[in-house]
């Protein structure tokens, strides 16, 4: 069901999430997902906690480095993960985002991966010895956010490894 939901976010934008569209993907009988997800925004909540789930472990991966070097390769990989591997996953999840530029309790939904994914950079930087590892995290995250938009939505695909190599190194100088 929740794979479902992703599929038509990714491929129909938001107006294609409905809860008689998500039992048609899905294959169930009428009224499953609504039994599930009382509301639209409900959905919502189960489709951004699904991705971060989907996605934690890539994500844990490429936050234990024991070098710069190490980080940078686990960025590259990240990346790849999620625009090509996770591609509708993605997509699914900046179509959210869009959304909850005005809806409060989608942005609080989504703002809760977020938090996934901030400790452990925090960790990685704090030990490869970044000397300011809330803002070495918050360069990191927005670089990899960039990169993300610029493969989902331009299908730039050129080599990330300059981009991260320049970022850690300025972040861990």
């Amino acid at each position: 069901m929740l794979a479902a939901s992703v599929e038509l976010l990714a491929t129909g934008g938001l107006r294609a999430l409905t809860h008689i569209r998500v039992d048609e993907r899905a294959g169930l009988p009428k009224g499953s997902t609504s039994n599930y997800f009382r509301t639209r925004a409900a959905l919502f909540a189960g489709v951004s906690a699904w991705m971060v789930e989907q996605e934690l472990p890539s994500v844990t991966a490429a936050f234990v480095p024991s070098s710069a070097s190490e980080l940078v390769d686990g960025l590259c990989e990240l990346l790849d993960v999620v625009t090509r591997d996770n591609r509708d996953l993605t997509t699914a999840r900046l179509v959210l985002f869009v959304e909850a530029s005005h809806n409060a309790d989608l942005r609080e939904t989504l703002s809760q991966g977020r938090a996934a994914l901030e400790p452990r950079a925090l960790a990685a930087l704090t030990a490869l010895g970044a000397s300011d590892p809330p803002a070495a995290t918050a360069a990191i995250i927005a670089c990899f956010e960039g990169l993300v938009l610029h493969r989902i939505a331009r299908g730039e695909f050129s080599d990330p490894r300059p981009v991260f190599d320049a970022v850690v190194t300025g972040v861990l100088a």
